[in-house]
This record gives C-alpha cells, sequence and structure tokens, in this order.
C-alpha cells in the first residue's frame, strides 16, 4: 500500500457519462450524519432533486429512511425511500438520484438481488443518473462486495454487485498501527489477501475521504489522501 500522491486522475476505463460521489463513511467523529459530506452532496446534485434511498442495509428500514430523509430534506432534496414504494423500478426510473447509505453489506446485496433492482440500477447510471453511495453503499457501486469488513449475517444470491465502477473500495479504512499490541491481520493485510485472489485493484478509503466520479475523473475530496496506487 501507498498513499496516493495524485488528488484527480482520469480513468480511460470508466464511462464518462457515469457520475457518482461515493462516500468512506456516514458519520465522521465530531460531527452529526452527513455533516462532513454536505458540501460535496449539495455541489452534485441540484437543489430540489428527488432522491430515491435504498434502506435495505439496516433492519429497521422505517427509523433509517426517516434519519436519512429528514437529514437530505435539511439540504434542499425530496426524499422517498424504495421500501415504501409499490414499484421500485419506476421509482428508480422517475427519480432524480439515488442514494445508498451505511449499514450491513451483506443484507444491502441480498436486498438488491432479491428486489430485482441491480439492473435498473445499472441502467440508470450508466445513462448518467447520480449516485450517491456511503460506506456500504460505496461498497455495492463496485463488482462486488468482497472487500466489506462486515459480518455476513445473512447469505446473499451472489457476490455481485452493481459494478459501477472498475475498482474495489475497502472504506472506512485505517492505517496499521505500529505500536498497538493487536495480533489479529491488518485492513492492509486483509486488501492484499483479496488481491492475491482477485483482478480488481482496491482504494483504500479513509474516514471523511470521499471519492467523486464524474466525465472519466476521479478526484478524491476530503483530508486525506487513499490507501493504494494500483486501480491508477
Amino acid at each position: 500500500m501507498r498513499p496516493c500522491e495524485v488528488r484527480a486522475v482520469r480513468m480511460t476505463s470508466f464511462d464518462s457519462t457515469r457520475k457518482l460521489l461515493l462516500i468512506s463513511n456516514s458519520t465522521l467523529h465530531g460531527g452529526g450524519y452527513l455533516d462532513h459530506a454536505e458540501k460535496e452532496i449539495r455541489e452534485f446534485l441540484p437543489n430540489g432533486s428527488k432522491v430515491v434511498l435504498i434502506p435495505y442495509d439496516l433492519h429497521d428500514r422505517g427509523a433509517y429512511a426517516n434519519k436519512a430523509q429528514d437529514r437530505l430534506h435539511d439540504m434542499g432534496f425530496v426524499v422517498q425511500s424504495a421500501h415504501d414504494v409499490s414499484n421500485m423500478s419506476r421509482a428508480i426510473e422517475d427519480t432524480d438520484a439515488i442514494f445508498v447509505g451505511g449499514g450491513n453489506t451483506f443484507r444491502l446485496v441480498k436486498e438488491l438481488h432479491e428486489m430485482d433492482l441491480i439492473a435498473p440500477i445499472r441502467k440508470r447510471v450508466a445513462a448518467g443518473l447520480p449516485y450517491i453511495g456511503s460506506s456500504a453503499g460505496a461498497i455495492v457501486a463496485c463488482p462486488s462486495l468482497k472487500t466489506t469488513k462486515d459480518m455476513p449475517v445473512v447469505q446473499p444470491r451472489s457476490f455481485e454487485a452493481l459494478n459501477l465502477i472498475p475498482f474495489q473500495i475497502s472504506p472506512h479504512y485505517l492505517d496499521p498501527d505500529p505500536s498497538s499490541t493487536h495480533m489479529g491481520e491488518t485492513q492492509e493485510e486483509r486488501i492484499m489477501q483479496f488481491l492475491e485472489e482477485n483482478e480488481e485493484s482496491v482504494i483504500g478509503l479513509r474516514e471523511g475521504s470521499i471519492l467523486l466520479l464524474r466525465e472519466g475523473v476521479v478526484s478524491l475530496k476530503g483530508p486525506h489522501n487513499c490507501a493504494n496506487l494500483q486501480t491508477w
């Protein structure tokens, strides 16, 4: 792992019509829900945009939806939760953006497959629909869920995720602490194990960091570099 030395890079393999904002964490220490990402979210979406929330990564979907709806409403957006609509594919077709927040990635991917939402979301994002993903929502933008740190509390039909980007993200990335007495695997070691078995590169996205993907360019937002240059 090496820290990235660039803040923006053009990716020749990334479709220039796609617009994604991928956030490492929904809450940063010392702040409230999405506070650290508010500026980037407001710049990413026009005021008054209709947003479909995908709430399937937490068990209490209603409470999660209320929290996200209130926060995004404060930013000037109109939010509808997918679990409250009878025709989710139509809601995705009619929305201005999609928001997928944090929670358990296995639960989220299981529901995306069982609700048959993989193809509709892929189609709309490929056509230019803005996608915002935080934590688990950032991971499911990747080819698979294999770089999650979550416990497999459920078994999804497949590890395949939305495949909106050509690389993997490992959110909440923590650098190895040389003074720690913990003898378990570090996040870096787990990512290296992934790279031994898989072809996709991995971005270790530190707390407070955000990736903006637009017009074929990946830009790193926030106070930190990211771990791993292999994608670029």
